[in-house]
């Protein structure tokens, strides 16, 4: 499909494509993500009635990356993204639904006004509230690889040292089809760390989060997401947490699509 494009607050030009026709659902991605890794869902909420949007986040795919970077500047390219699909015969209702660090987005922009009625996060890496929290001597060394230009190892860095994924997950990642399209964006495993801070739970943000929310998990994800997802929950002052058959730090879009769609639409 071809992208169209959204201009966000800083005049960033943020690509996105829409499947179906109904209410819209914004999918945000996760690090090392594009939008084409949204599609799956995307595809499944369609066919479920609502219109799935995904995008590509500053600096992926063919957005635009206007520096300097600030999390607030997510936050705007998610409110211009929904700006661009909501319709008044939906009654100007939009949802979004954020994987990963990209439900640090989702959060942001609701917190700081996106027009959108419920939000839907799965497993935000707050893992400072489960007590790993963010190790502020990794990411400088994923900045200092970014900055060198060593592009190949700051991914590496970044799944092993920030994520923690044991040697034979990443010299998996390395040997995959998808490695080189990683290397494209690893700059961006640096707005990543910037949205996520020390990882402890941004009290202020969630407090101003006054939209229904569904935070989910995987039951075959660590202990950590999970008590981290449960955490966030806890935090937002309207929200409900849910446990769900999986792999670890994934749902089979079939098997989250309904659930999705079901609190969306309540």
């Amino acid at each position: 499909m071809t992208a169209h494009f959204a201009t966000s607050a800083d005049g960033t030009g943020i690509a996105f494509e829409r499947f179906g026709d109904g209410p819209p659902v914004v999918l945000v991605g996760g690090a090392l993500s594009v939008r084409g890794a949204g599609v799956p869902l995307a595809e499944e909420l369609a066919g479920l009635g609502l219109s799935a949007v995904v995008y590509d986040r500053r600096g992926r795919g063919d957005s635009g990356d206007t520096e300097p970077y600030a999390p607030a500047r997510e936050a705007e390219d998610l409110a211009a993204v929904v700006a661009a699909v909501r319709r008044e015969e939906d009654g100007g209702q939009a949802y979004a639904f954020g994987m990963s660090s990209g439900g640090l987005v989702v959060l942001e922009g609701a917190a700081r006004g996106a027009s959108l009625s419920r939000i839907v996060l799965f497993e935000p890496p707050f893992t400072g509230a489960a007590g790993q929290p963010q190790d502020p001597a990794r990411v400088a060394r994923l900045a200092e690889l970014v900055g060198r230009g060593e592009r190949g190892e700051a991914v590496s860095h970044f799944l092993a040292e920030i994520i923690g994924l044991p040697p034979q997950a990443v010299e998996g990642a390395r040997r995959s089809p998808a490695w080189e399209d990683m290397k494209k964006i690893a700059h961006t495993l640096c707005y990543d760390t910037a949205l996520l801070g020390d990882a402890t739970l941004p009290d202020e943000t969630l407090a101003a989060v006054r939209v229904p929310a569904l935070v989910l998990s995987s039951d075959e994800s660590t202990p950590v997401l999970q008590e981290a997802s449960r955490a966030t929950a806890e935090a937002l002052p309207h929200a409900e947490y849910r446990s769900l058959p999986g792999a670890f730090h994934q749902v089979p879009p079939e098997d989250l699509a309904p659930v999705v769609r079901d609190f969306l639409t309540a």
